[in-house]
């Protein structure tokens, strides 16, 4: 069958295909070849700047049409290079011999040809590309998304700050909170945890076959070719380079990274069940769609399919993001071959994180508040003031007040606000005590 959004055995480019098509432009093998080109290109001109044999004299006015091999990359050229790729068995001399191809069709480059790839092993140009791939792709679409949905958490941050929540811990009736301030736990959770991933170092490995510069330096000798590539990571792509390496990156800063998308996708984790069982309170209703369906079998449903499908694909992002994060660092010797086809799937991870967050947002946007459900949660469970009160009669010095209000409250018979008040009564505190504690209700024993 042809390759299509039915045929294709990832969901990422099947059945969410509208929701990650984006990322087509970073992590797919027509990208990566392009990044490889960009990586390539830049590196050469880079080398005209040194006192190099032929390149001193090169015309600047060719950076122009080199520069547009990568820029106006199409499928097209994507299939020569696997044509080329097909006879190499090697993916980045096929990437190598495509540029010469273009140097050998450009007057005036011809002459220049075997500076293309100089000195450099096919990792020097991988991790280099890939880092540079996940890091626009960060730029350009993972911050965004997750901005975007932080966003939506604050406007409801605010919309709900004054209603009155009761809290469940060991899924216990528990000191009331309020909503807002939950909701807004999470928008300090993952604003906090985004500022950690932001601030990951992205690195690159540029140091030949096997980090040494073992070429570069015994062809020209005079150069200092550590600086000149710090200088040319930072300067062309903003990547900072690994200053030890074997042949390929040590992926400890990556594995960082991957570690920081993690814990995000933890944190949505958790706040997909939160909500899950908010809606299965009954504190929230769900908007509903005309013709949408809940179940095949029972009319009534409106489920919350959005948190579940979040949850669903955060499981398998960070299943993915744990692995690479622990099989990337380790390599035999000065390399084998197992970070290649790993690092082939680091849009995977990213792809189902994407799908998640958009269905967090989807689901979170599709909430109805339903006050009168979490008000009579509120009236049912008067005990949760005890907290309240025996606080109080502590600072009365009101003697034994926790296993007072303890004896009066851990039954299970019903508490009501009678009860409490009249339990108020037969206190031996002073009336304006009193008073205050029977104003405290599951309402507004909220805090700060």
């Amino acid at each position: 069958m042809d390759l299509n959004t039915l045929t294709a055995v990832s969901p990422i480019d099947g059945r969410y295909r509208e929701k990650t098509a984006e990322l087509d432009c970073y992590f797919s093998e027509y990208a990566l070849m392009k990044y490889r080109l960009r990586v390539e290109i830049e590196y050469f001109i880079r080398l005209t700047e040194l006192p190099l044999p032929r390149l001193e004299s090169i015309n600047q006015k060719l950076f122009a049409p080199l520069r547009d091999i990568y820029t106006s990359f199409s499928l097209s050229d994507a299939e020569r290079i696997k044509a080329l790729e097909a006879h190499t068995n090697h993916d980045v001399k096929a990437v190598e011999y495509f540029i010469k191809e273009r140097f050998d069709t450009t007057r005036g480059l011809e002459r220049y040809k075997e500076y293309v790839h100089f000195g450099l092993t096919s990792q020097d140009i991988n991790n280099t590309a890939i880092p540079l791939s996940l890091k626009e792709a960060l730029a350009d679409v993972v911050y965004p998304a997750i901005n975007e949905l932080i966003g939506t958490l604050e406007d409801y941050a605010g919309k709900w700050a004054d209603v009155s929540l009761l809290a469940h811990t060991h899924g216990q009736p528990a000191s009331p909170t309020r909503l807002g301030k939950e909701v807004m736990v999470f928008v300090y959770r993952l604003s906090e945890q985004l500022k950690e991933l932001r601030a990951c170092r992205i690195t690159a490995k540029f140091g030949g076959a096997t980090g040494n510069f073992n070429a570069h330096h015994a062809a020209f000798p005079a150069v200092d070719w550590r600086s000149f590539a710090d200088s040319f990571l930072a300067g062309c792509f903003g990547l900072e380079r690994e200053q030890y390496t074997t042949q390929i990156s040590n992926y400890d800063c990556l594995g960082s990274l991957l570690d920081a998308l993690r814990r995000i996708n933890t944190i949505l984790i958790d706040l997909d069940r939160d909500f899950w069982m908010y809606i299965s309170m009954d504190y929230f209703k769900q908007k509903i769609k005309p013709g949408e369906v809940g179940s095949s079998a029972m009319p009534h449903k409106v489920n919350p399919i959005d948190f579940e499908n979040s949850e669903g694909n955060l499981g398998i992002a960070n299943a993915v993001l744990q692995f690479m994060a622990a099989k990337l660092p380790v390599s035999r010797m000065q390399r084998d071959l197992t970070d290649s086809t790993v690092l082939r799937n680091i849009g995977v991870p990213i792809g189902h994180m994407l799908i998640a967050i958009q269905s967090t947002v989807k689901g979170l946007r599709k909430l109805i508040l339903n006050r009168e459900r979490i008000s009579a949660d509120l009236d049912a469970n008067e005990a949760v003031v005890a907290e309240g009160i025996q606080t109080i009669l502590r600072r009365e010095n009101y003697p034994n007040p926790y296993e007072t209000l303890k004896s009066l409250t851990r039954t299970n018979e019903k508490m009501t606000k009678a009860r409490i008040d009249a339990f108020i009564d037969g206190l031996d505190v002073a009336d304006d005590v009193k008073t205050e504690m029977k104003n405290i209700t599951p309402a507004n024993y909220t805090g700060i």
